[in-house]
């Protein structure tokens, strides 16, 4: 199946709606979740899993694939509601996250259908997403591997190593994206470690670099279709973010990172959802 034969008989920003609505039921739970995080990165992954991503449900480790990595780990609850949506498995099952015996766990592992590989200790996958690449070269496959950074992620020193490699190999079918929320655990990223300029960053270290509005689904597609933007080179698009986007009273705040709701607070989230699907 290519990216093409995907489901399309709705728009990108409707399967978002409805990918934050399971994000919000999950962290409703006894566990609680990474609700922040998930919700900045929510059209980046409607965008690659309906309409980038040469993917099959059906087969998910069909040789030919193209890979995605979700280096950002703890946002595991955004990624399982996208694999659901997207046929990997069924959407009950995303009632179960966190829960004895449940393979739905708080990062994700290989035992869900479409994980490529467990993540989420911070600064390992664009360094996979480079093993990927490689190993598709010596293959002969022109698959493409994806992998999604959160920002505060980038001050691992192990990104950049994997990044000097991807560039000095030529790691053209590798595509980073950047989740550019600004914020982490404790605080604003430019206030904690400043990384700005960061295109210029990543120029620096020889890659190709776009920087996008991160809630536009269609305009995410567009620039995650057309890579690699320069031959020889790995590309890499900085999308502006806002952490817990969706919610107004969840917004931007860094204290959204992990949250429990509570029954009020689950339903508070589900009308603001609501409220912003209609007026979309």
């Amino acid at each position: 199946m290519t990216a093409a034969q995907a489901p399309t008989r709705e728009t990108l920003e409707t399967v978002a709606a409805r990918i934050r609505s399971h994000v919000v039921d999950m962290c409703a739970g006894p566990e609680g979740g990474h609700l922040g995080g998930a919700f900045s990165c929510v059209e980046v992954l409607t965008a690659l899993y309906f309409s980038v991503l040469n993917v099959d449900p059906r087969q998910p480790d069909d040789p030919a694939r193209d890979r995605f990595l979700l280096s950002k780990g703890h946002a595991a609850l955004a990624l399982y509601a996208t694999l659901a949506e997207r046929g990997f498995f069924p959407v009950e099952e995303l009632a179960g996250y966190g829960q004895p015996g449940s393979r739905l766990m708080g990062h994700p592992v290989r035992a869900v259908p479409g994980v490529e590989l467990p993540t989420g200790s911070l600064g390992h996958g664009l360094a996979l997403g480079c093993g990927f690449a490689l190993a598709d070269r010596y293959a002969g496959r022109d698959s493409r591997s994806f992998v999604l950074l959160g920002d505060g992620e980038l001050q691992e020193g192990s990104v950049w190593e994997a990044a000097i490699a991807a560039a000095s190999l030529k790691l053209d079918q590798l595509v980073a994206v950047v989740d550019r929320n600004g914020l982490q655990l404790t605080g604003s990223t430019e206030r904690i470690a400043p990384m700005e300029p960061l295109a210029d960053r990543w120029r620096s270290f020889g890659w190709s670099v776009r920087d996008v509005d991160g809630h536009d689904a269609n305009e995410l597609a567009h620039h995650l279709t057309a890579a690699p933007w320069e031959p020889g080179k790995p590309s890499v698009l900085i999308a502006r973010t806002v952490k817990g986007h969706g919610v107004p009273f969840l917004a931007g705040r860094a204290a959204n990172h992990y949250v429990k709701l509570s029954p009020r607070n689950h339903a508070r989230a589900i009308a603001a959802l609501r409220t912003t699907d209609a007026a979309s």
